[in-house]
């Protein structure tokens, strides 16, 4: 699994758990629904700096938006 994989597996989980739409995943991050949902895809590699305005919308570090899936966070 690429990173682009792992991105898009990992938002889609985060997201889903704080019941969030990419509706308002997108609005929070200052992106369009579209994009959201291209990178939860994985139609799209993301650029750091969209990361960064994902993660911060999630209120989640960065890092786990690329953690291999099934490695428990250490917090």
């Amino acid at each position: 699994m690429d990173l682009k994989e792992i991105m898009a597996v990992n938002l889609r989980r985060i997201r889903h758990d704080q019941q969030m739409t990419q509706e308002e995943l997108a609005e929070r991050a200052d992106l369009s629904a579209r994009y959201v949902g291209a990178i939860e895809r994985g139609d799209v590699s993301a650029s750091v700096t969209v990361l960064g305005q994902i993660a911060e919308a999630l209120r989640v570090d960065p890092g786990d938006l690329l953690k291999k899936p099934g490695r428990a966070s250490k917090s």
